[in-house]
This record gives structure tokens, C-alpha cells and sequence, in this order.
């Protein structure tokens, strides 16, 4: 019984938030076409929107269709987790993540870009915010990845300095997107984003103030992603996983499931 009615509150809660998406979305169509009819309104919000636009295309391209851009506030990120999820209408604080640029402190001198997806000098991690990162989760990960061909010293993942974030992936702090960023970099998505229910979470959208809600494409494949091949292994106490072959425009994203522990 318990089981069922556990099951029935996950269908609401599901239920209630496609409405919550549906209603935002009605609205975000509303203003456009209210812009578009206000030739002064256009020009004022035009820097504004262009990200939007921009991101919107990409993902609409690639047949993502499921996703909600919502502005927030200037301070922003002075409220709590709590306070951002209420103004998001987030189903839960574990659905807020964020994209962090890392770089591989102790990579070969011959690895200098993101040429190699094993092995790669960058990569971009999404995370929740209240997850505790994993570093030497990632650095056992690559390190299998490689089929071990590359001593384990060679990968020391730290966050990359904010100048090396903003000329990589082309936005500034806080507003970091995996989406159309300005380089061809990894992606690794921590795998318990994947299991999230109701199966969406946000994310920056590009800009400080805007932010971008998008469903969740999981190791077998599910969502508005498609997947080539996946894997799953048991590494350093974490599930670990591998997706690839998304083409978001100039970004190739390879996503990485990586459940941190």
C-alpha cells in the first residue's frame, strides 16, 4: 500500500510540474509575441534575448523541444537553495545544478586542448549544488576510461581558473551553460541528475539572470537526448558511466554519468 501511494505522489508531483512548464512556457510565447508587436519593447530587450534565442535554436535543431528559459532576479544568488527552487518552481534543491569548468593540473605536456574526449586538458562537470564533488572520482574515471594506459598522477582534476572558464566556454561566472559553449569541450553530468524525478533540473542558460530547465537524458537513453552507446562500472564506490554522440552545433558534447558519493 505504501508502495502504491508513494507511486501515485511521484505521478502528481510529475503531473503538477509538466503543467508548471506547459503554463511558463504559454507564457514565455505570450511575451514574444507582445515583443514583437512593440517595436520600442524589442529594441530594449534585444541584448537580453539574443543568448536565449541563440540556445533556444541549438537545442530546437537537435530536436530538444522539452526545455524552459526563466529570468531571475540580481541577487539571485544571495537567496538559499530553498529560495531558488521556490522562484524557479524547481521541484526539489536537487534539481538546481550548475556547470563547472575543470582542468587537468597534471596533464602531459603534449595534451593542451580538448582534442582527445579520453583524455581530455578540460572538461565541463554538472553537478547539484548540494552534492559534495568528487574529484578523485573523475580522476578514476578517466583514468579507466584509458583502459589504465595512463598513470593515474597524469590526471589531477581542479576548478579552472574564472579568466580560463569565460575564454573556454564564452560565459561568464554563474551564467556557465554546457550548451553552445564557445569550445568543443567534454561533458560530464553527475549521474544522479539522470535519476531525478521528475526528470528535468536547471542549469545557468548563458547568462547570469537567465537560467535553463531541460530534462534529463539518462544512461540507458532516455529523454530528449540520443545516446550511441553507454556503459556502466563500478569505480572508486560510484556508478560511472558513459554516453556519447550529442551535436549541439559547435559543441560535441560527450556526457559522462558520474554518481559521486
Amino acid at each position: 500500500m505504501e508502495a502504491e501511494v508513494a507511486e501515485l505522489e511521484r505521478v502528481q508531483t510529475s503531473i503538477l510540474h509538466r503543467i508548471s512548464m506547459l503554463e511558463r512556457s504559454l507564457l514565455h510565447k505570450n511575451d514574444s509575441v507582445f515583443t514583437s508587436l512593440t517595436p520600442s519593447s524589442r529594441n530594449v530587450n534585444c541584448g537580453g534575448n539574443d543568448t536565449e534565442a541563440r540556445l533556444s535554436a541549438i537545442l530546437k535543431s537537435n530536436g530538444v523541444n522539452d526545455f524552459v528559459f526563466k529570468r531571475v532576479p540580481s541577487n539571485y544568488y544571495d537567496w538559499s537553495l530553498d529560495a531558488r527552487r521556490d522562484v524557479l518552481c524547481a521541484a526539489s534543491v536537487d534539481h538546481l545544478c550548475k556547470s563547472i569548468v575543470l582542468v587537468n593540473t597534471q596533464a602531459p605536456s603534449n595534451v593542451i586542448d580538448c582534442s582527445n574526449r579520453n583524455n581530455s586538458k578540460y572538461y565541463v562537470v554538472v553537478v547539484q549544488y548540494n552534492a559534495r564533488f568528487n574529484a578523485e572520482t573523475v580522476k578514476n574515471y578517466l583514468y579507466a576510461l584509458n583502459d589504465g594506459k595512463i598513470a593515474k598522477k597524469k590526471f589531477n582534476m581542479r576548478l579552472a581558473p574564472e579568466e580560463t572558464s569565460v575564454q573556454l566556454t564564452g560565459y561568464e561566472h554563474n551564467a556557465v551553460t554546457c550548451i553552445g559553449m564557445k569550445t568543443d569541450i567534454p561533458v560530464i553530468l553527475d549521474e544522479a541528475i539522470a535519476r531525478l524525478s521528475p526528470d528535468f533540473f536547471w542549469l545557468g542558460g548563458g547568462e547570469v539572470d537567465l537560467k535553463l530547465e531541460i530534462r534529463a537524458a539518462g544512461p540507458r537513453g532516455y529523454g530528449d537526448f540520443a545516446f550511441l552507446s553507454s556503459y556502466a562500472m563500478e569505480n572508486s564506490g560510484g556508478q560511472v558511466g558513459i554516453c556519447c554522440g550529442i551535436k549541439l552545433e559547435d559543441l560535441y558534447c560527450i556526457w559522462m554519468f558520474i554518481y559521486f558519493l
